[in-house]
């Protein structure tokens, strides 16, 4: 006998309602249910074109409109040209609407610490949040070039490194491996991408500008819990286009048996195998793509 998918889903819903407190009137006792709190909360994070902050909560413009009236009317927020563009109106909060804000991060953070504090595992309660969250916010993942020494960007890096080194057979040392120069990435030479969920980075991939007459794809990685939402052809088809605006239009990659996976997604994209390139030890199967028909 198996439990119904459908009830399973639907008291997992039913869970997350109470604890968030969705149907509260009062969201974490503030005064103001919890569609407000998270327009508020979204706002203070930065989200101040109104139709962008529509489109991240899911709002239709009926309700998103009544939302910002109440706030307005508390004097939490209040409107502003956008100095680049007078026609347009930014959403910004008052010092008040800044103390609310500070008020519930505060609070948030606080509710997050205890449910972790009395789940006996909860490094596991985290890796299921995080693929819950991968699979519902799929459609909201952005794609974003980022200096390769950013702190997200070093997350994702030692994330692959950590990986490689328990999927390989001979292990994983970045020391001996053809390691990019962060310069190599960096344009006009190159360029490194992040895939972010919410602003947690769950995905990235390097182009390596090279002397040659290519560049090389370089440290492409995918969270677990992101995998199997068509992330990693994502990163690669951003990647390519990044590669076409730089004036490249050859690319290189390589890759270790340990990785199926990789080595069936380059098939299947048009890469074509080719003989060693390099002498980094750690690859075994090696790929080329020509990205206008007219270079091959």
């Amino acid at each position: 006998m198996s439990l119904d998918p459908i009830a399973r889903f639907r008291r997992f819903s039913r869970a997350v309602t109470s604890e968030v407190g969705a149907l509260d009137d009062s969201f974490l006792g503030r005064g103001r249910p919890l569609g407000s709190a998270r327009v508020l909360n979204a706002i203070g994070h930065g989200r101040s074109n109104i139709t962008q902050l529509r489109d991240y909560l899911g709002l239709d413009s009926g309700l998103m409109s009544r939302l910002l009236r109440g706030l307005e009317d508390e004097g939490l927020i209040e409107t502003r040209p956008d100095p680049q563009d007078g026609r347009r109106r930014l959403l910004v909060l008052t010092p008040a609407g800044q103390g609310e804000f500070r008020a519930y991060e505060d609070m948030s953070n606080a509710r997050a610490e205890a449910v972790l504090a009395r789940h006996p595992r909860p490094d596991t309660l985290l890796a299921a949040m995080d693929l819950v969250a991968s699979a519902l916010g799929r459609e909201r993942v952005i794609l974003t070039e980022v200096d390769p020494r950013d702190d997200r960007a070093i997350y994702c890096l030692h994330q692959y490194y950590e990986e490689l080194a328990r999927r390989l057979e001979t292990g994983f040392d970045v020391k001996r491996s053809a390691d990019p120069d962060v310069m190599d990435m960096t344009r006009p030479r190159g360029a490194f991408i992040l895939a972010l969920s919410d602003g947690l980075p769950i995905g990235c991939v390097g182009l390596k500008g090279t002397e040659k007459e290519y560049a090389e794809i370089k440290r492409l990685w995918i969270a677990p819990s992101a995998r199997g939402l068509g992330l990693a052809n994502r990163l690669m088809a951003a990647v390519e286009l990044t590669a076409k605006s730089l004036g490249i239009d050859r690319l290189r990659l390589d890759t270790n048996r340990a990785l199926p996976e990789a080595i069936a997604m380059y098939r299947r994209s048009g890469w074509t195998e080719i003989g060693r390139f390099n002498d980094d030890p750690y690859p075994d199967f090696f790929f080329e793509k020509h990205l206008n028909a007219d270079t091959e």
